[in-house]
């Protein structure tokens, strides 16, 4: 990007609007892989908030039930940690998922 970048600054005929048009053509992959990105780990931590916010509600339904506060810690803890760990398998996928989109910028 940068040496593209550079390049359209150093063509002398071209006219301030041409270079800066050049410039943003240069930079147009780099924004596209970083909205990408972005929109990937936005997804992956909204997927990951829900589930942990399931074990909240499901705890606090607990407690509204009746059930001891030190039996709800136990399922709210294991409830979240189910959750990471789930999220943590689609890993894999999402990396794949992203480098797979990512090599088909700028092609």
């Amino acid at each position: 990007m940068f040496r593209c970048s550079a390049a359209c600054c150093e063509e002398s005929q071209a006219s301030m609007q041409q270079v800066h048009q050049c410039i943003e053509r240069c930079h147009a992959p780099l924004a596209q892989a970083q909205a990408l990105v972005t929109s990937e780990l936005e997804k992956f931590q909204d997927r990951l908030a829900r589930c942990t916010m399931y074990c909240n509600d499901k705890a606090k339904d607990s407690i509204d039930a009746g059930s001891k506060e030190l039996h709800v810690k136990r399922q709210l803890e294991t409830c979240v940690t189910k959750c990471v760990d789930d999220h943590m398998n689609l890993i894999p996928t999402m990396t794949r998922k992203m480098k797979e989109s990512l090599s088909s910028i700028g092609k």
